[in-house]
């Protein structure tokens, strides 16, 4: 099996599916704004660990900085534009679906 050239970049598609459910909804994050702290607040775990799955997600998706990762993320569809947070991050953080609530 041919290895692929350096300067060839991957399809989207395969650029994405090796990531884990928790490293999509943490691009999905990075995608509108927030920092790994925010990021650690709304999935309820530490800002270390949000910083690891956003390096895994980088790592697997060949990106080199999280400004691509935000690009690629646009590109494949997983966000869209007026989807980001903005000044509201707070209202993202208390409605965001990931966030898990107590009956």
């Amino acid at each position: 099996m041919a290895l692929p050239r350096a300067d060839v970049p991957m399809p989207l598609s395969r650029r994405l599916s090796d990531l884990t459910p928790r490293e999509r909804e943490v691009m999905t994050l990075v995608a509108r704004g927030l920092t790994n702290d925010e990021i650690g607040t709304v999935l309820f775990i530490s800002p270390t660990t949000a910083k690891t799955h956003v390096n895994r997600a980088l790592a697997k998706t060949g990106c080199r900085d999280r400004t691509q990762l935000v690009i690629l993320a646009y590109e494949a569809g997983v966000v869209r534009a007026g989807e980001g947070c903005g000044p509201g991050k707070l209202e993202l953080l208390q409605s965001s679906p990931f966030i898990r609530r107590s009956a």
